[in-house]
Order: structure tokens, then C-alpha cells, then sequence
């Protein structure tokens, strides 16, 4: 069985949704029934196939409601970052023509929000409201929508992903589903924590494909590495989605506090999003035990590696392999490299998305001499084992005296240090050779940011790297802008330094 529906007819009392702060939870049947209702809300402000309906909510029981109502609606369903302006989620709104928003109203960039005519916004509770008014019953002209999503915006304005709309019935199985069920045996008996932001596409996509498999979600507001433990321990997860950030903070509590919870429930531990520094992922499972599983993909669904702890622990380091089309590394002019060769990342067979209103984005992730095969930007190589292995964003390369250095490297063995809570390296401007290398490190404790900790920092970096590759210098920030899934706002940063004052 793969839709909410399906489950709700034979457990119905099943929780489809557990939230850790208490907060309203859903079962199946509570899901299938808001999901319904809410159908019918938007059938009757007109939404149709292929409309937009965007939600910009934290984490709770409404946006699963929203979500699944659109999804038997044939509309897509866009999530706005609560982390965004008013300005910023306008832009998507206007973008993706949106219908139909639902919101938090005490959201910090509610208040500034300047919607347009043609939507209809909905608070929470106005959104609960108008639902208690609508029929129970499966509208009549059901249709299966999915999700689109936008990039984080990490190196310029967000980019709508918009992928072909399912056909068939909406209870039809569907690929991401069924990708997750093959993979990790992902279904009814399982627990599956969520401790990330919904509006990311994989906490997003995972949680809903647990409802199509008829899982339990747990679902935390926001992460805390405690909180998480936990919630592991007391709703007896089996399986968790976390970013290497979360195991930084997590590795990073006291070893009396991590070995407190009883975490024998789990069976998987999935990773993504973000590069993973090897010595992270060795002490993760050292501690977890070899239940850890990497994938690497993004948002635009064209394909997919993935690789199992045993695998990790013989090549240390790698993302895995194709799992979801054909891999290929290529260099600028689109000529596929051999085995050992960095270059760019391609994929051939996945899904063919184009990035909404902007054909040159799209056309530029395209192979030039491969049409069909597209690229998210990733630059890395594959061994003679097919097994790949990320350097970096090709928009992150730092190019210092004709130099190209990558900074992922630097940034995995700054965040090994046990006094550095994140970091993030960039090029910045440099008379003489165009770019020198900075690091900007949020230090556990914001009594370290001293110029004494800055050059004990490079000294640590020049013990264990080239010195091409080595920070020249060292800046301290309390916060650096990193998303919850991981991803670095570097533009942010880089903005400080190139963009006059």
C-alpha cells in the first residue's frame, strides 16, 4: 500500500503524526479525513491541476494536512522557509503563482509579506476553521500532485524545481516511495524520526513517503541533540534522517549524556544534504554501530548514490554509488573523464526537471554534448569501483594565483577540531593573486573568538594540509548561516568581503 489513505481504511488509529513538544498529532484516519476536507477548500478556491498551493508553517500537524489535500488536488505543493523575509517568500509566491498560502502569522516575516490579488492566505486557525466546514468525502475529481520545491538560494535566488506531475490515481504507488521501501525496508512497523525543518525537500519528501508506507512519524519542532536522543528512546524510533551537523552537535555532548539513552530501537540511520568529514562519520559508527546509510541527490530528482556503513569503512570518504540513473564525470567541454579524474557530476535517467521561469539555469545544467544528462553543480570523481566521491560546489572553488582549491577539505578538518562548532572557508579578494583563503569559525564557546585561538586554528590546519590550501587568515562569527539540512549560506558570507560596504 502506498498512500495515507489506503492505511487509514485498515488502521485507523494508527499515529500518522507524533510530535515531541506535545503539540496535535495525527492518526490515519484524522489525516485522511482533514486531508479530504481540506480537498474540498481548495477545489472551491480554484485550484486545479497543476496550480500551486504553498504553505509557510514550522513544523506541526497543519502542514501535513495542507500537503495531502493538494496532493489529491493534482496541484504542486511549495514550502516556504520560515527562516525567509516577507520579501524573500513574495518572490516564491509571485514565482511558483501560487493560489493558496497557508501561514504562521507570527512568523518574523509575516508582517511584511505584501501578497498579491490572486492568493488566498490562510492562518492556522483560519485554515482548521474553514476545514470543519468541508465534506468529509474524497472530492470527485481526484487528482495526484506533488511537491515543488525551491534551492536553498545558498549562491543567488532560490530556484524552483519543478518536476512532471504523477499520472494515475492518487493512491498510485509512487517512485520516491517505493525507492525508500526497496532501499531501507521502510514500512508499517517502522518509527521514523524527523528532526529537520519540513519545508527541505528530503524531511519533506521522507515523511510523507512514510505516511504512503504507513509508518509513524515523530516529528520534532526543531532540532536539539538532547531532545533528540530522547525521542529515539521514548517512541522507540527505528529509523532517523540526520545532516553531519546534527552529528557534530551530537558527538559533542558529554559521553555521559549520549550514553544515557537507550538508542537500541534504531536500525537506520540515514545522511545526507552535506558532506560528511571522515573522522565525524568514523566516530558516529563507532558509536551507533554500522547502521549508518549516506546518500547523495538533490531536490531536482535526477539521480541518486548511496553507500551501506561496510562500504564506507573500505572507502572512506565516498557518497557511494548510482542508485538512481547512471552516473557520469565530465569536464567543461562535457566529455566524460576516466575513473580518478575530478570533474563535474552528471546523472543520466532520473527525473527532468527545469527550474520554473528560468530556461538558462536549466539549460546550464545540461551536459553540452548530452542533452539528457544534468548536473547540480557538485564537482568529484569516481574510482574503478564506480564509487564517487565529492570535492566540492564548483561555484565554491576558490582560485588563488591560478590555483583552484576546493575548501570542503578545509572545512572537514576545522570542524574535527573540539573547540570549533562550524566553519566555513572562502576565497576573498587578494591583490596580487585574486583570492587568498579565509576561514570564518563559530567557536563552541564565543569566549574563543581571540586573535591566540585564530593562530592556534591555522597552525592546526597548516599540520595537516598543503600550504596552498591553508587559511591565511582567521575570522569568528557566533552564527555562521547554515540551514538546518546542513547547507551553508557561503553567499552570505562571501558578501561581507567582495560586496563594497
Amino acid at each position: 500500500m502506498s498512500h495515507p489513505r489506503l492505511h487509514a481504511r485498515v488502521r485507523p488509529d494508527k499515529p500518522a503524526l507524533v510530535m515531541t513538544d506535545g503539540s496535535r498529532g495525527l492518526t490515519y484516519a484524522e489525516l485522511e479525513e482533514r486531508a479530504n476536507r481540506g480537498a474540498h477548500l481548495l477545489r472551491g478556491l480554484g485550484v486545479g491541476r497543476g496550480d500551486t498551493v504553498a504553505f509557510w508553517l514550522p513544523n506541526c500537524a497543519e502542514l501535513f494536512e495542507v500537503y495531502w489535500a493538494a496532493q489529491r488536488c493534482g496541484a504542486y505543493v511549495t514550502p516556504i522557509a520560515t527562516t525567509l523575509t516577507g520579501g524573500e517568500a513574495d518572490y516564491i509566491l509571485r514565482n511558483s503563482q501560487a493560489k493558496v498560502l497557508v501561514a504562521a502569522p507570527e512568523l518574523p516575516g509575516f508582517a511584511a509579506l505584501a501578497p498579491h490579488g490572486e492568493l488566498a492566505v490562510f492562518s492556522r486557525e483560519a485554515w482548521s476553521q474553514e476545514l470543519d466546514r468541508q465534506p468529509a468525502t474524497p472530492i470527485a475529481d481526484e487528482s495526484p500532485g506533488f511537491h515543488m520545491v525551491y534551492s536553498s538560494g545558498t549562491t543567488g535566488k532560490p530556484k524552483g524545481v519543478r518536476l512532471p506531475l504523477p499520472d494515475g490515481g492518487v493512491t498510485d504507488p509512487h517512485q520516491i516511495a517505493a525507492l525508500l521501501e526497496g532501499r531501507y525496508g521502510l514500512g508499517p512497523g517502522d518509527v521514523y524520526l524527523s528532526p529537520a525543518p519540513l519545508y527541505h525537500t528530503a524531511p519533506l519528501a521522507y515523511t510523507t513517503s512514510c505516511h504512503r508506507l504507513g509508518a509513524t512519524v515523530v516529528q520534532m519542532p526543531k532540532f536539539e541533540p538532547e531532545g533528540a536522543l530522547a525521542a529515539i528512546e521514548r517512541h522507540k524510533v527505528t529509523i532517523v534522517q540526520m545532516v553531519p551537523t546534527m552529528f557534530s552537535r551530537l558527538l559533542k555532548l558529554p559521553e555521559a549524556v549520549r550514553l544515557a539513552h537507550d538508542l537500541s530501537s534504531l536500525r537506520l540511520v540515514i545522511h545526507a544534504a552535506a558532506p560528511c568529514p571522515v573522522p565525524v562519520k568514523h566516530a558516529m559508527i563507532a558509536w551507533l554501530g554500522p547502521i549508518l546509510y549516506e546518500y547523495y541527490g538533490g531536490s531536482e530528482g535526477n539521480g541518486s548514490t548511496g553507500i551501506t556503513s561496510e562500504e564506507w569503512l573500505r572507502k572512506p570518504g565516498s557518497v557511494g554509488r548510482a542508485t538512481w540513473g547512471t552516473l557520469h564525470v565530465c569536464n567543461d567541454a562535457g566529455d566524460e573523464l576516466a575513473p580518478g579524474e575530478t570533474g563535474l557530476i552528471y546523472f543520466e535517467g532520473g527525473w527532468n526537471f527545469q527550474y520554473l521561469g528560468d530556461e538558462d539555469k536549466t539549460r546550464d545544467s545540461r551536459n553540452p554534448k548530452h542533452p539528457n544528462w544534468s548536473a547540480l553543480g557538485d564537482i568529484g570523481h569516481v574510482d574503478e569501483d564506480g564509487y564517487l566521491f565529492l570535492t566540492d560546489r564548483k561555484s565554491y572553488m576558490i582560485i588563488s594565483g591560478g590555483v583552484n582549491i576546493y575548501p570542503q577539505e578545509v572545512e572537514n578538518l576545522l570542524i574535527t577540531h573540539p573547540r570549533v562548532a562550524d566553519a566555513a572557508v572562502i576565497g576573498v579578494p587578494h591583490p596580487e593573486f585574486g583570492e587568498e583563503v579565509k576561514a570564518v569559525v563559530q567557536p563552541l564557546d564565543p569566549a574563543d573568538a581571540t586573535p591566540e585561538f585564530a593562530a592556534e586554528l591555522l597552525t592546526f590546519c597548516r599540520e595537516q594540509l598543503s600550504p596552498i590550501k591553508c587559511p591565511r587568515s582567521v575570522d569568528f562569527d557566533p552564527a555562521l548561516p547554515r540551514q538546518e539540512n546542513g547547507k551553508l549560506y557561503k553567499r552570505i558570507i562571501r558578501e561581507r568581503y567582495w560586496l563594497p560596504a
